[in-house]
């Protein structure tokens, strides 16, 4: 059960944002001395707009390992959702141990005004810790 599972707080895995030549991406950053394996990360989006709720399908993504102080590609991410809240909730195993964060990009939050360079993309980007 869920309440058997003693979950350590994450550190040292972020999502970030950038944009790129042909659009907007979301990577996993893995900044830890460590692998990181059978990553499970689901995103969506949810709000209002015009004091009407959105959201968006709920994507998830399987990426199989990270080694230490690496990156992997989520997905693409279309600026018409950016006026939502945009969340990566990221799961991932270390040594067995099961890991889990929920990471939330606020709305309107994901604009060019908030860039910054993130070095081991080589992007300028939106960094969440």
């Amino acid at each position: 059960m869920k309440k058997d599972i003693d979950f350590v707080p994450v550190k040292d895995v972020h999502v970030a944002i950038c944009k790129e030549i042909d659009g907007w991406r979301a990577y996993l950053l893995n900044r830890s001395l460590e692998k990181i394996e059978n990553v499970m990360v689901t995103s969506r989006g949810y709000g209002e707009s015009q004091s009407e709720k959105q959201k968006t399908s709920v994507l998830r993504h399987v990426i199989p390992y990270v080694e230490s102080r690496e990156f992997a590609l989520i997905e693409t991410i279309d600026e018409s959702v950016f006026h939502l809240n945009n969340e990566y909730w990221v799961s991932y195993y270390i040594d067995g141990q099961v890991f889990d964060k929920k990471f939330i990009f606020l709305p309107d939050s994901i604009i060019e005004e908030n860039l910054t360079t993130i070095a081991e993309l080589d992007l300028q980007g939106i960094l969440h810790d």
